[in-house]
């Protein structure tokens, strides 16, 4: 799924933030964002599974000369705001992401902002069982017993 919005870093929240008005502007920043995401996602109907895929575009300056944005664009993007800080942005989708056990991330420049959201394919079950017994054979080899 491609979600046309501009990208933004989940800021550090404190106990101040919940009754602050106005909040502040990376806080409000973050909200509308969250909420733009949410609203993108149920119209999408996309349901993000155990494991994801994310890729970040982040929109280059408007600053920037149209060679260096040309030079630029869909090389991998190396400053602020941190790939950690995006991925925890998705909170704003997956509130309770305890299920999600596998993220692949990437970022981006781009003209514009946008955010690819895709679920990966899930193993078979008998994949894992076989894993799982391969790694306890290896281990009875090796001496160890439970």
């Amino acid at each position: 799924m491609l979600v046309e919005i501009d990208p933004v870093a989940k800021p550090r929240m404190t106990r101040r933030d919940k009754w602050l008005s106005p909040p502040r502007p990376a806080v409000r920043k973050y909200r509308k964002f969250a909420d733009d995401l949410r609203q993108s996602i149920l119209y999408d109907e996309f349901v993000p599974g155990y494991r994801l895929r994310l890729e970040f575009y982040i929109p280059m300056p408007k600053s920037w000369s149209k060679k260096k944005k040309a030079e630029m664009n869909g090389k991998p993007h190396q400053q602020t705001p941190d790939l950690d800080n995006l991925i925890k942005s998705l909170d704003a989708i997956v509130p309770e992401d305890c299920g999600i056990w596998d993220i692949s991330a990437q970022k981006f420049w781009a003209e514009t902002g946008r955010i690819l959201l895709e679920n990966k394919p899930i193993d078979p079950p008998s994949y894992e069982c076989e894993e799982r017994q391969l790694l306890k054979d290896q281990l009875e080899d090796a001496g160890w017993e439970r």
